[in-house]
């Protein structure tokens, strides 16, 4: 019985060490957004900054699967997530790095999806991030670190911006699983 009360406290607790690790990452994020335009393009110090974020999004995962996730994670973690990405992503976009149709039809997935999500929790339905929402928030992250990264940043372009059109691709696809699952829940 402590066990299970015990479990339960821990699964509706904000303090955890993978919340810490999330909401950092979140109160970082506007670092990020800054270090972009103040920087050359293909800056060190954004991609470097940019990997830790995205590291931490890994970290705080393995931590949470570790100790048990929170209520409060598996809101703040996507949310984390999204700041995080769709603010470099249109801070590239302000400095001409970014083409904005493709940012656009990510953000807009995102919002519909993250409205999808609010609706149905107020259900009592999770919806969890599916296997290509994952390849998919992955492909964004490899698609701004490469556009930041010095090496690929100029002399690449088609490596970060193929990443970013694999994004879009997943984005729609995974977006349209999860509306087709609303539509015939099994």
């Amino acid at each position: 019985m402590a066990t299970t009360e015990a479990t339960q406290s821990q699964g509706l607790s904000i303090a955890s060490w993978a919340n810490a690790i999330t909401t950092a990452r979140l109160l970082l994020s506007p670092v990020m957004f800054w270090v972009i335009p103040n920087h050359q393009r293909g800056a060190w110090i954004a991609c470097l900054l940019w990997f830790v974020l995205c590291f931490s999004d890994f970290i705080d995962g393995y931590v949470a699967r570790r100790r048990g996730p929170t209520a409060a994670g598996a809101f703040l973690d996507p949310l984390a997530d999204k700041v995080l990405i769709l603010g470099a992503m249109f801070t590239l976009v302000s400095t001409d790095v970014f083409w904005v149709v493709p940012v656009v039809i990510i953000a807009a997935r995102e919002l519909i999806i993250s409205v999808y999500r609010v609706l149905v929790s107020g259900k009592g339905i999770s919806v969890p991030a599916s296997k290509i929402a994952k390849y998919k928030t992955f492909a964004q992250q490899l698609a701004v670190g490469f556009a930041l990264l010095p090496w690929t940043a100029l002399d690449a372009t088609w490596l970060w911006k193929g990443l970013l059109w694999t994004a879009v691709v997943l984005a729609l696809i995974s977006g349209a699983q999860y509306l087709s699952h609303a539509r015939n829940p099994q």
